[in-house]
């Protein structure tokens, strides 16, 4: 059965390859972003893949935006089943060379394009008592690193309101649902065009995977009821350590985390922005780090088959058990 979907930040990266992947299941999906090349690139990928597209321009920092943006998907599509709230804007400097303004847009993107989000869903979904809403975090969300501040700020503050509208809803005994996908480093082409102020190209922090790996996340997060999802083994082993271990975690990105952050490439003088205006003709997919990237988790595919697993080792555990009992 066909769902109405809204992906925001869908016109490249991670969003991109979620609306092709809820396209594939045969879904109406609205995406959300600032460019309209890119939404339009990104249309054509989704009904590709099997499913009905809709381009909607949008500037998630702008909550009136947001809300016209779901008014006009459910006028078209249907009502909203899914929501996913992906828009994301990040800086690479460190906190002494950040400007006040480029901190408040960043958080206006990232963190208040989920709180927009959110309440746009929920205006729809609360009546109905119906409806997924997925945020899409971060190792991040947990385990903070150097040289994106704002951006590390900002998903733990989505974290934070996230954990306070779940304990809302089940206060409310409410069916809407609401789910936080946890992604390791991604390679995505906002580190061709995030702003930067360091000395030479930023990277995804290895291991790095590919988009489509969230993308296969954030549809089965949309699908099964679980609180959170955490997507391949950097992203465990990181907020495992900012629970564990956190002065250890500070010493050891202190020291490994300014040059895993960068690659050897020289920033270019004339590298474009996306901060305030979309950079047009390069949105994609993936990034330049294809040959670095891997389309693999294990960690992923053990959540998405844990039952039959477990079933499988309750068959072992009782045919060992039948054998030692005839013995």
């Amino acid at each position: 059965m066909s769902r109405t979907v809204v992906v925001t930040g869908a016109s490249a990266g991670v969003g991109r390859a979620t609306a092709r992947a809820f396209g594939a299941r045969g879904d109406r999906v609205a995406l959300l972003a600032r460019s309209a090349d890119g939404l339009a690139d990104a249309c054509r990928e989704v009904e590709a893949a099997g499913g009905t597209a809709l381009a909607i321009p949008t500037d998630v920092a702008d909550a009136e935006q947001v809300e016209a943006a779901a008014a006009q998907a459910e006028q078209t599509l249907g009502p909203i089943d899914v929501w996913v709230n992906d828009a994301m804007a990040t800086i690479f400097a460190p906190v002494k060379e950040l400007e006040p303004a480029d901190v408040r847009r960043a958080t206006e993107v990232t963190y208040l394009g989920t709180v927009w989000g959110t309440l746009a869903a929920l205006r729809r979904m609360l009546p109905r008592d119906r409806g997924t809403i997925v945020q899409v975090g971060s190792a991040l969300s947990y385990r903070s690193i150097p040289l994106q501040a704002p951006y590390c700020g900002a998903k733990f503050a989505i974290r934070g309101f996230t954990d306070s509208l779940r304990t809302e809803l089940l206060h409310d005994r409410s069916r809407v649902r609401v789910t936080m996908v946890q992604l390791p480093a991604v390679n995505t082409p906002q580190f061709e065009w995030c702003k930067t102020l360091l000395p030479r190209h930023p990277q995804p922090v290895p291991p790095i995977f590919q988009p489509e790996v969230p993308a296969r996340a954030i549809v089965w997060a949309a699908d099964h009821p679980r609180r959170e999802l955490w997507v391949a083994h950097s992203a465990v082993k990181a907020i495992l350590a900012a629970k564990l271990a956190p002065s250890i975690a500070d010493r050891y990105l202190a020291k490994t985390g300014y040059r895993s952050q960068q690659t050897d490439q020289p920033v270019a003088p004339d590298r474009p922005s996306n901060l305030y205006a979309p950079v047009e003709g390069q949105h994609a997919t993936h990034g330049r780090f294809d040959a670095q990237a891997t389309g693999d988790s294990p960690e992923l595919w053990i959540t998405e088959h844990r039952a039959g697993l477990a079933g499988g080792l309750a068959a072992a555990a009782a045919g060992v058990a039948l054998a030692l009992a005839r013995r």
